[in-house]
This record gives structure tokens, sequence and C-alpha cells, in this order.
């Protein structure tokens, strides 16, 4: 309780509005009164029905930072809903009248609703998955039982005759129910084939669909592969396992290139996966050899391209497959590998597939007991497929430090160019090997190369840490600020050919300086500005603004965090920035940006009323008006904030 008392008691209308919106928040205070059942759970969420066109179930998780987490039944999807905001205020209604929140019940009505019948192990709200909407439970199993007890009693009561009218009856007016219980009798009788060829059939009209889907007008066209999973299922209880696997490979085969031409927002792809995991379940017990069942889903899975076949990696590890199997698998690997064409590129697309092959390959090495066959096969094949750093990953694990240490060295020559990315990792590994090995100068060298490379506020920091522990700090900071103001390496001779005094060695593998562009990279001000704030010197945020704002030929994004920043210390400079932002908002001309001109106005009276200015407050509300008295939803928004900022809880 402690936590939503300290929330509620800091909580105030301006923070409501930033985070509901001026009409949701008005809304929500209108719906205080519908509030019911007020519970916590033990978590400190809050949670309640909400009396509206129906009953809602609502819950609200409330964060220090203001962006509450929210979840209510009601069908409003666009941003927090009017009945989390009747909530938050019923219940700081709640606190201020020193009354308890009482804790949620687990047989109570809105926790059922709201969290299921305990079905994941802690009953929590998914709260990465907002968006998606939960739908109530259809109705309890009791009520579905009495329906069918209805039908028995019903039909208990008709004669032999009777039923097969009735059934025939049934059949000629619904041709479901007929090819439902065809094909019951023939997965009964064994009698299959008429079955296998019907489902080929629909499996080849099914992939020759379009499957598209627009969730803006929640209109598509996207198959329907119920009737095949059921059946799929049907022939893996009866055994039929060999004529599944056939007709598994069809639609896997097929199904691929429909979903590399659909548009549905990965529906059909789900629904090709899902009967996809009932022919992987067929694998384990069908007529091929046990090594012929792992390349059946390992060839499938290095052309799995849009992941249709993801419950393959459990069938690889079963335990059921031993170290004969696997090297079995190993000999057609290595076989195909001999057979494929190496890349004639260097590129992503042109080693993919002949790195998956290997990554297989190692695997089945490994769980055959061959695990001395690894390390030549990755040597081999490195400067083929530009896979160093697995290689190196397997001679570190095998001890061999030293040629790991060779092959990050080799590996980055060999991509510095082509392929940076993997350049930029083994230089990741020679630091990390440094770090192991204690040499604290070569892992300050290399975070200096990060911070040369890529100037950021992380890279920094990252290179500040490194070098205070080794004590050049001081030279190196000035050195790292110098190279933001002039784009000079510390570390490299200047363009007189001067060598600076450097502090740090010359790491293993350096990337060469970038050439100079067309245009004017320094003095990197937006980084300056970063890191001026990050130690707090707001006198040089605002002098280094200052300059931004002079050369910048458009506006510059970065002035709202330089606002934010220097509020306390030049509350005028914020003012300005914010000002400025609430003017080019305004002349949009639209509802939204008068609402987004709210919450920057709203800092801007915080300011005021820090220093003690309410007139200066008022009279800029005032010229807002007269400038803009024609715009109705604008003043609107001006006369809710013409009051001071006001807490929720007094």
């Amino acid at each position: 309780m402690e936590t939503i008392n300290t929330i509620l008691g800091q909580l105030t209308y301006d923070d409501l509005d930033q985070w509901a919106g001026e009409k949701i928040l008005a809304r929500g205070k209108s719906y205080i009164k519908q509030v019911d059942g007020l519970h916590r759970t033990p978590e400190d969420d809050l949670v309640a029905w909400v009396s509206g066109t129906e009953e809602y179930a609502t819950l609200v998780r409330l964060d220090q930072a203001g962006q509450h987490g929210w979840f209510c039944t009601c069908p409003y999807d666009d941003g927090p809903c009017k009945h989390a905001v009747a909530v938050i205020l019923a219940a700081a209604q709640q606190v201020k009248q020193k009354q308890a929140i009482p804790v949620l019940a687990e047989d109570d009505d809105l926790h059922l609703m709201l969290f299921g019948e305990q079905d994941d192990e802690d009953g929590a709200v998914d709260w990465e998955d907002e968006e998606t909407e939960i739908e109530p439970d259809p109705g309890p199993e009791k009520t579905k039982k009495a329906g069918t007890s209805k039908i028995r009693k019903l039909l208990a009561g008709k004669s032999r005759e009777e039923l097969l009218d009735l059934m025939v009856a049934l059949a000629k007016e619904h041709p479901e129910i007929e090819r439902r219980l065809l094909e019951a009798e023939q997965l009964r009788s064994g009698q299959i084939d008429p079955l296998v060829r019907s489902l080929r059939k629909e499996i080849k009209k099914l992939t020759d669909e379009q499957a598209w889907y627009s969730h803006w007008n929640n209109e598509g066209s996207v198959p329907d592969y119920s009737h095949v999973l059921q059946q799929f299922k049907a022939l893996l209880d009866k055994g039929h396992v060999d004529e599944l696997l056939e007709l598994g490979d069809e639609l896997w085969r097929l199904g691929t290139g429909q979903v590399e031409q659909s548009d549905d927002e990965g529906l059909t792809q789900g629904a090709l996966s899902e009967c996809l995991e009932i022919v992987l379940q067929a694998v384990p017990k069908s007529s091929l050899t046990r090594s012929g069942q792992l390349l059946w889903v390992i060839e499938r899975l290095l052309a799995d391209e849009f992941s249709l076949l993801e419950f393959g990696g459990e069938i690889l590890r079963a335990p059921m497959y031993v170290a004969a199997d696997w090297r079995e698998v190993a000999s057609a690997l290595d076989l195909r590998l001999g057979l494929m064409e190496k890349p004639r590129g260097a590129n992503f697309s042109d080693t993919y597939k002949r790195t998956e092959l290997i990554n297989r390959l190692v695997e089945a090495y490994r769980l055959g007991g061959e695990p001395e066959k690894i390390l030549p096969l990755l040597e081999k094949e490195a400067d083929v497929c530009r896979n160093y750093e697995h290689l190196v990953a397997q001679l570190l694990a095998a001890g061999s430090k030293e040629q790991a240490r060779q092959w990050c060295i080799r590996g980055f020559g060999c991509t510095q160019k082509e392929s940076p990315g993997i350049a930029s990792k083994l230089q990741k590994q020679l630091r990390e090997m440094a770090a192991a090995d204690k040499r604290d100068d070569l892992v300050a060298a290399y975070r200096a190369q990060d911070y040369f490379c890529h100037a950021s506020l992380e890279t920094y920091r990252e290179l500040r840490k490194a070098a205070e522990k080794i004590g050049v700090w001081p030279k190196l900071r000035e050195s790292a600020l110098n190279y933001l103001e002039t784009g000079q390496r510390p570390d490299l001779p200047n363009k007189k050919g001067t060598a600076a005094a450097w502090p740090l060695p010359e790491p293993e593998v350096v990337f060469p300086q970038e050439k100079e562009s067309g245009l004017k990279r320094y003095p990197d001000r937006q980084t300056l500005i970063d890191i001026a704030i990050s130690e707090k010197r707001f006198d040089d945020v605002v002098s280094l603004y200052q300059a931004v704002k002079k050369s910048a030929r458009t506006s510059w994004h970065g002035s709202e965090k330089v606002a934010k920043a220097v509020a306390k210390t030049h509350p005028e400079v914020a003012l300005e920035i914010w000002r400025g932002i609430v003017d080019r908002l305004i002349a949009e001309v639209k509802p939204k940006s008068y609402l987004e001109a709210g919450g920057f106005l709203r800092l801007m009276r915080k300011v005021y009323e820090a220093g003690d200015r309410p007139g200066e407050w008022q009279a800029l509300l005032a010229e807002l008006r007269q400038t803009h008295k024609a715009k109705r939803r604008l003043l609107e928004v001006l006369d809710s904030l013409s009051g001071a900022s006001k807490k929720i809880v007094g």
C-alpha cells in the first residue's frame, strides 16, 4: 500500500492529462462514481469494476515515472481509457479519505475476469502485449454439458430408422457433415487413400489462395486451414504417420511460397505452423530410419525462411537419437557441403545458406561424439563464410586463447571493409580477451577506438570508466572533448604529421580513420551537449545550444532535451525553447497539436510557479488567447491551464 499511497500523493491532474489526454481525463472524472469494488492486487495494481454501456473490468499498474500500465475489457484501444482514469481518481479519493484499499481475493469475480483460472504460474497480466484484446470466457463448461445432455435425451428417444433419416437429411443439407462422416469411416476402416487424395487437393487449393488482411478496416482474405489441421491430428492419432509426412511435406513446400507472397500480418504463417507442428510429431513415428528422420527435419529447417517449423528443434533434441544416428547425419551433411557451390561474394546473402549448413554439421559432430572434427572444419571455412566468430568461440572453449586471438586479427583484416559489422564483433572479442587477461590499458585503448568511430554519450562513458581504472582519465577527457570540437584524433598524427602524446597502447586491430565527407561534421555539438548535460555543466549546455541555434539551417530536435536539463539553472532559456515549440504546434492548426502544445505549456507553468512569477504566466495565457481567439479548441486547452498545478491528493 505504501507504493500506491506515495504515487497517488505525488500525482497531479497535469500528470494524468499528459498520460491519458485532456478529453479522456475529463471523461474519467465524470466516471468516478461508476467505480465499484475497488481493490489492489498483491503486486499493488489497482483493479475495479467500472459501469458504462456495460460493466467493465479495469486494471491499472501505477508507475513512479507516470507511464502507468492499464488494461480494460472495454472496446477502447487508442490509449488509456476513461475507466482506467476513473479507477486512479477513485483510488486517490479513497487515499485522501484515509481509507485502506483492500486486497483482491482470488475467488472474486473481478479476479476471475481479469486473471482467469490461474492458468499462468503467477496469474499476472501480460504487460508486453497490452494491445491484444482479451475476450472474456464465453461461458462455464457446465452450460455446454447441459446443452449436450439435452441433445442426448432427445436422440435417445428416436428409433434407428429415425436416426438414420435424420443423419441423411442433415448430411444432404450440410455437406460438411457428410464429409466428416465419410472421413471418420475411412479413418476407422484404415482405407485412407480417398482421404489422402482429398487432403492433397484441399492443400493445393488453399495454398493457391491469396492471403491478405488489413487491420485498418478489419477486412481480408485468409485461407482457412482448420480442416487440414483437424485431419492431420486424426491421421496422427490413428497411426497413419507416413501418409501424414508426405502430406506435410507438400504443405510445407507449397505453404512456403504462399507465405512469401502473403500480406496478412502473419495469420497464414501461424496457421501453417500449427499444422506442421502435427507433422513434426509424426517424424519419430515414421518408417524412416532414425538418421533419416533427423535429416528430414534438418533439410527442411535449412530451407525454412519463414519459421514454419519452429517445433523442429525439439525433435532434434529427442533422447531417442543416439551418437550413431548423428554420425550418419554428419556424413550426409559433410557430403552435401562438399557438393555445395562456394559463395561468390562475402556478403550475408551469399554466405548464409553455407553457414547454416556448417552450423548443423558442427552440431552433428558434437552429438555424434566427433568433436575433433569441429575445429578443422571451421578453420577451413572461416575465410569462405566469414564465420570467424564461431571459430573463435570454439577455440576459446578448447582453451586455445592465442589461436583465437590470431584468428580475431586475421578475421578483422578480412572483413573491415566489406563486412564492418563482423569486424566490430571481432574487435569487441579482442577487448574482452584483454579484459580477461587484466590488460586494462589495452581495454581502454579499444574503448577509445569505439569512441572515435562512434562518438556518443554511451561510448564516452565507457571510455571514462576504462580510463579511470588506469588513472589517465583527466588527460583523455580533454583529448576526447577536443576530438568532438576539431575532428582530429589524438591517437593519430595530425595533418602536419606531428604525433601527439597518447597514453594508451596501440590496439591489435584499428579501423582506419574515415575520410572527411563534403558535409561539415565538426564540431559535433550535439554529442558535446549530451556529455555536458550528463556532467551537469549547464553553462556549457547553454553556450553549446546557442552555437547550434546560430549555425543550424533547420530546427534542431535536441532543444527539448536542453530545455528540460536547464529549466532550473537557466529558466529563461527553457522558457524560450518551449515557447518556440508551442508556437510551432499552434501554427499546425490541428486539435492534436493543440493538446501537445498544452503539455509544453504545463512545463512552462511549472517554471513560472517555481520562480514565483504567476503574473507572467497569466500574461502568457492572455496573449495566446488574444492572438488565437478564433481557435475554439485551443482556447479550451488554455482554459484548462488557467489555474495552478493541482495535486489530486491534497
